[in-house]
């Protein structure tokens, strides 16, 4: 799954892939709750530390249920 973390102080957008979705909610969280630095492996191997009160947003898109494409009808 592929998560996109936006970084408050910059305009650095962080895109990492994981494996386990549930395992990462809980540990941003956790990270999150304690003010800390929150540390993720992803699904290449790469350790990315990420401070918690710099985060801006988290994205997380599901590259396995697919995208839906769609036309609205002409006017």
């Amino acid at each position: 799954m592929k998560v996109r973390i936006g970084i408050s102080t910059t305009d650095k957008l962080l895109e990492i892939e994981v494996d386990d979705a549930s395992k990462f909610k809980k540990e941003m969280e956790k990270a999150v709750a304690e003010g800390g630095l929150g540390w993720f492996t992803d699904a290449k191997g790469r350790t990315v530390g990420i401070p918690a009160r710099s985060i801006a947003f988290i994205e997380m898109d599901d590259t396995e249920s697919g995208r839906a494409v769609g036309f609205a009808p002409a006017v």
